[in-house]
């Protein structure tokens, strides 16, 4: 077969194609990036609820701890009083 060059038709055609083709491509990407944007909004919104959370607990255990060693100061108190009176002497 001989060489066979393309008509003027054929050419628009083939370049109508690929205008095509490029215009369902940057439509694909722009959706993609239109969804990868709504996701990184949604981490951040979680991000932020999860220090605010994080902020809350740490001053929740704070508050334990500090409850805890005023419990601990009051039994060991308890304590030497119960052994004082074993021991005969009253405080």
């Amino acid at each position: 077969m001989a060489n066979h060059k393309p008509t003027i038709d054929e050419r628009l055609d083939r370049l109508t194609e690929r205008h095509e083709a490029l215009t369902q491509s940057v439509e694909l990407l722009l959706r993609s990036q239109s969804d990868a944007k709504a996701t990184v909004e949604s981490l951040l919104k979680s991000q932020t609820k999860t220090e605010t959370m994080l902020a809350k607990t740490e001053t929740m255990l704070a508050e334990v701890v500090g409850s805890i060693n005023s419990l601990a100061r009051i039994a060991h108190a308890h304590e030497e009083r119960i052994s004082g009176l074993e021991d005969g002497n009253p405080r």
